[in-house]
């Protein structure tokens, strides 16, 4: 059985942080992203290349799986 996208843990965030959480939209001041955090630990890791200029635009990214995977941080 496949992972949503949504469920998928982020690659930067396990591999240089060991923590497997999930890919969500987050924002900041240069605008919306795909990455990992939680409200323990607050953001963790920008996983997307791109950032996009809504929350919409982001979700619909995540979703469809269109968007570019970061190699590092």
């Amino acid at each position: 059985m496949q992972q949503k996208q949504t469920e998928q843990a982020g690659y930067l965030a396990v591999t240089y942080c060991g923590l497997a959480l999930p890919l969500r939209v987050m924002h900041s001041g240069a605008g919306y992203y795909i990455g990992t955090g939680s409200d323990e630990l607050g953001p963790v890791s920008r996983e997307s290349e791109e950032y996009f200029p809504n929350r919409g635009a982001a979700e619909a990214a995540l979703k469809a799986s269109n968007w570019t995977q970061k190699q590092t941080p």
